[in-house]
């Protein structure tokens, strides 16, 4: 006798009931090594954090992948004691004027940058740091969302005036000149410690747009930027908001 097809898949041990047998501990496995995965990067993301907190940052993922493409870079580390006091104030009016005010992000400057369309406009210099000094290039919102939790943990474990160093030292100021030093050298042939205010705030306006605007040959609103900036910088060491970082 020929056993009717919907008594033979009702069966407990028809083709129903082996499949979600099989693919059980296969999938729990699976979530078991996701899971793991994510504890050891954030573990390694933190100990790295920490690491640098003593350690200069060798190079960046955006370095090397700027030197695969160029062939070459230039980048000289420089200790923060030896950039003029103009240029670190400067950067800081130009690039994130309450920078020793907040804790890695800055809200009011988040909600006016999406009023106006301009994500990039609401990231601090402490949120520029961690991409630049931790993550991969490119805009995303898996490398935004590492970010934004990553900041918190590396203005915890780091001073401002650390945060700053670093971000001096590795940002771009032209296309393969990366760090203060580098920028300095490249632009006006003198050390970063002997910048004068007119080049702090050229080279400070340029960091936006490094392969867009020149600090040597400016344009007229690249000299209008420079000159509003330069009075920032003039305005934050007058109300306390360079406190965190000046000597």
């Amino acid at each position: 006798m020929i056993e009717p097809i919907e008594d033979h898949l009702d069966r407990p041990d028809g083709p129903r009931r082996r499949w979600p047998g099989r693919l059980g501990p296969l999938l729990r496995g699976a979530r078991r090594v996701l899971l793991w995965s994510l504890l050891a990067a954030a573990l390694a993301f933190l100990a790295w954090g920490l690491i640098y907190r003593w350690v200069n940052p060798p190079i960046t993922f955006y370095m090397m992948q700027e030197r695969a493409r160029l062939g070459e870079i230039q980048y000289q580390w420089v200790d923060i004691e030896e950039v003029a006091p103009m240029v670190r104030r400067a950067v800081v009016a130009a690039e994130d004027a309450n920078f020793c005010t907040h804790w890695g992000i800055d809200s009011a400057a988040v909600r006016q940058a999406l009023r106006e369309g301009a994500m990039r406009g609401g990231s601090t210099i402490s949120q520029q740091t961690v991409k630049n000094a931790f993550l991969w290039p490119g805009r995303n919102w898996l490398r935004k969302a590492v970010e934004a939790l990553l900041t918190p943990y590396i203005e915890m474990v780091w001073s401002k005036r650390r945060l700053l160093e670093i971000y001096l030292n590795i940002a771009e100021f032209d296309t393969g000149v990366f760090g203060i030093e580098a920028a300095a050298w490249h632009h006006f042939g003198v050390a970063a410690k002997d910048l004068s205010r007119v080049q702090a705030g050229r080279l400070a306006v340029v960091l936006p747009d490094p392969k867009g605007r020149s600090a040597i040959r400016p344009s007229k609103e690249t000299k209008k930027r420079a000159a509003s900036v330069i009075a920032g910088a003039d305005l934050i060491r007058k109300d306390g908001r360079a406190g965190c970082f000046e000597d």
